[in-house]
């Protein structure tokens, strides 16, 4: 079965920047040409949320506490998806996780319904 993968977390400082990484794995899968994808993360003792979506006519979709600072984004042939973190503050310290569907109507907040989820990367941002 398909599988996402998340790397490119880690710890900085601050004000600091990570860009995290979605890799795919399986035999099913081509592209995200027609596929809604996002980004989520879900902090200690606290529920998931939503922070970007990424649409197949390129519509973005950005929660308030990250506009602005994020950006999410897949590569040219639309088979890796990213998320450029700037100017990381404390509150932004938790699991992310990548997510994607081929169901790719209303690619936007507050959707959670998505077919797959990748296991997770922690970014830790210190004071």
């Amino acid at each position: 079965q398909m599988q996402l993968v998340e790397s490119g977390g880690g710890s900085v400082q601050t004000g600091g920047s990570l860009r995290l990484s979605c890799g795919v794995s399986g035999d099913s899968f081509t592209s995200f040409n027609y596929w809604c994808v996002a980004w989520f993360r879900q902090a200690q003792g606290q529920e998931r949320e939503g922070l970007a979506f990424l649409s197949p006519s390129g519509t973005t979709d950005y929660a308030d506490s990250v506009k602005g600072r994020f950006t999410i984004a897949t590569d040219n042939a639309k088979t890796t998806l990213s998320l450029q973190m700037n100017n990381l503050k404390p509150e932004d310290t938790a699991i992310y996780y990548c997510a994607a569907s081929v169901v790719w109507g209303d690619c936007r907040a507050p959707r959670t319904d998505f077919d797959y989820w990748g296991q997770g990367t922690q970014v830790t941002v210190s004071s």
